[in-house]
């Protein structure tokens, strides 16, 4: 073993790299075009992901909470690269709640850990809404339009398993586990609404090592159970069996603790707050594996690969979609490769499954609102009062009729759509003509906290303003024009954003200080770009005509800088208990009070 040198900087030689530093603004794909793919799947929110494969396809649903229309899926032939087929439903109207009516909302409830299955040439999803019963979509078509059946009773993080056992003649008996670190099993009635009297059981205890958001599997007779798992870090444990009721032998860690190395940024403490001031904890960069990879599953290729794919946090961004080779050891799916084990790569090859796909993305994010449908891209904060927005009124603009609200969070009809990383600008020209006295209008990063840049009419005239509620201050200034463009840079590495306006599109002048962004349970979403007008004079009041919507991807590569190949780099330690050593031949780090360190 070489001698391990104590050094607190390096200097390196980097003399080769394969990879491509560009600033075009372009579109960010997972398909890197030379066979390769880089995590995530799609650098925006996709939470709680469920994936499955029919044939030759593969489809994917995920969480959408408020937003409507809801449950998205999503259609691929490789894993990497993805088209929007359809949602599951448009409209949820189950009370005023849903329609942010009587002072009531479902911020943070609605739709969310939804259950993706095919059998018997019908596909479905199971889904938990807060407050309700399990909801189930079906159609014989993915592509829609799906029907939706409440079920008798609520699981909460469910997951169904249809076993095709031949002793059954083919039918299969349909089975649902769900619940928090104590897993419930029962077996469905013959019309998937509720449990058969009597199955209802405990399989997996309390203190066993599980945790939520269950994906259930059959592979070659076994019965396998993932789930994700909060105990000061993220991980993903599963659970297998000889038979569906147990008992299970649980595996505490099939993935854990791969977070690309991105540190837990700012956090909002506690749900009740909606107004300033409030309590933000700083980023925790001292403890790991607090945004690791968790909540998912595991999948087949007919080739006979199995891959994973589960989602990390990523901050103010919301929660992100990756995917990672599987190795199957001492017959666990282990995320990972061999050698290395639980950890996932964030580039690597792209899975074998016998088609090749065209690198692209699966929506379109700019909107000149031409069309006489919105893309697929956007939806609503909560369910829209359909009376009040158009897209033919003035055709190649979307208007916007104000409704009353107090503030963003209670204003109807607000248009959105997820935020892109790991740098994006999105800038929206807005025609004020139609404004009157009480509307507030523009665009919004849309949080709690939240902040927008926009234009407030009163009887004295109009004003460009730029509010930042975790501050609740407001700049402002006098604005004599009728249309306006409106900016938000937004760095989602950093949380940090800023707001602009032009009066012409071509000259950007800053308004207001620097927003932090912040992820927070209160919405239980990363930041959405937004589109409102509401007024606050408790009646309804103009409109605002809203054009040519882009989103800039400054860095749609992720990468900050080019590699700086021929040139010599230094590199630093931040913590004084660690140092950088040659080990074997291998750059790594050390603790400064290994016995084997020597100075050199």
């Amino acid at each position: 073993m070489e001698t391990l040198k104590n050094v607190r900087k390096i200097s390196l030689f980097i003399v080769a790299s394969v990879f491509v530093f560009t600033t075009e603004s372009i579109p960010r794909v997972a398909d890197n075009g030379n066979e390769t793919f880089t995590n995530p799947l799609f650098y925006e929110e996709f939470s709680d992901p469920d994936m499955i494969r029919v044939g030759d396809d593969y489809y994917l649903t995920g969480t959408t909470m408020h937003s409507m229309p809801g449950l998205p899926v999503l259609h691929s032939r490789d894993m990497v690269n993805w088209e929007f087929l359809c949602y599951a439903f448009d409209r949820l109207d189950l009370g005023p709640e849903f329609r942010l009516e009587g002072g009531r909302d479902i911020y943070g409830q609605g739709i969310w850990a939804p259950c993706f299955r095919e059998h018997g040439g019908t596909y479905y999803i199971f889904t938990n809404i807060n407050g309700k019963t399990t909801q189930m979509f079906r159609t014989k078509n993915a592509a829609g339009p799906w029907t939706r059946t409440a079920m008798k009773r609520s699981f909460h993080d469910l997951s169904v398993l249809f076993d095709d056992d031949p002793a059954t003649a083919g039918k299969g008996k349909g089975y649902v586990i769900w619940g928090y670190q104590g897993i419930n099993f029962a077996q469905l009635n013959d019309e998937l609404t509720d449990i058969i009297p009597g199955t209802q059981r405990i399989i997996i205890k309390k203190d066993a090592g599980m945790g939520e958001g269950l994906h259930f599997y059959k592979i070659k007779g076994k019965y396998y159970i993932t789930s994700a798992c909060w105990d000061g870090r993220m991980r993903m444990a599963c659970a297998r069996s000889d038979k569906p009721e147990g008992p299970y032998e649980v595996n505490q860690a099939i993935s854990i603790d791969e977070d690309f190395g991105l540190a837990e940024g700012y956090r909002l403490k506690g749900l009740g707050r909606t107004s300033p001031p409030f309590n933000v904890n700083l980023p925790n960069t001292r403890d790991g594996g607090r945004m690791s990879m968790h909540q998912g599953g595991i999948i087949d290729t007919k080739t006979g690969q199995w891959w994973g794919f589960s989602m990390m946090e990523h901050n103010c961004l919301g929660r992100l979609t990756c995917l990672s080779p599987i190795t199957w050891e001492d017959g666990w799916p282990y995320f990972g490769l061999p050698g290395n084990l639980k950890r996932s790569p964030r580039t690597w090859v792209k899975p074998d499954t016998g088609n090749v796909s065209e690198p692209r993305e699966p929506y379109e994010r700019n909107d000149d609102f031409s069309s006489p449908k919105l893309k697929p891209i956007w939806q609503w904060n909560h369910l829209p009062d359909d009376s009040k927005w158009s897209l033919s009124e003035c055709p190649g603009f979307l208007r916007l009729h104000s409704l009353p609200a107090a503030e963003l969070m209670s204003a109807r009809n607000t248009l959105t759509q997820r935020s892109i990383g790991p740098v994006s600008i999105p800038t929206v020209v807005m025609d004020i003509n139609g404004m009157q006295a009480g509307d507030v209008a523009g665009l919004a990063l849309f949080n709690a906290p939240y902040a927008w840049i926009g234009v407030s009419r009163s009887a004295e005239g109009a004003s460009i303003e730029q509010y930042n509620q975790l501050t609740g201050k407001t700049e402002s200034m006098p604005f004599k024009g009728t249309q306006v463009w409106l900016r938000a840079n937004c760095d989602f590495l950093t949380e940090k954003a800023r707001f602009s306006y032009s009066i012409d599109g071509e000259k950007f002048e800053p308004l207001g200080a620097e927003f932090t962004m912040i992820f927070q349970l209160r919405t239980f979403q990363g930041i959405r770009y937004s589109l409102f007008n509401y007024n606050t004079q408790g009646n309804p009041g103009g409109y605002a005509d809203f054009d040519k919507f882009t989103v800039d991807e400054v860095y749609p590569n992720g990468l900050m800088r080019p590699i700086p190949f021929d040139k010599v780099i230094t590199i630093s330690t931040y913590d004084g208990n660690c140092v950088l050593a040659v080990k074997d031949g291998n750059l790594t780090a050390v603790s400064a009070k290994d016995p084997l360190v020597k100075s050199s």
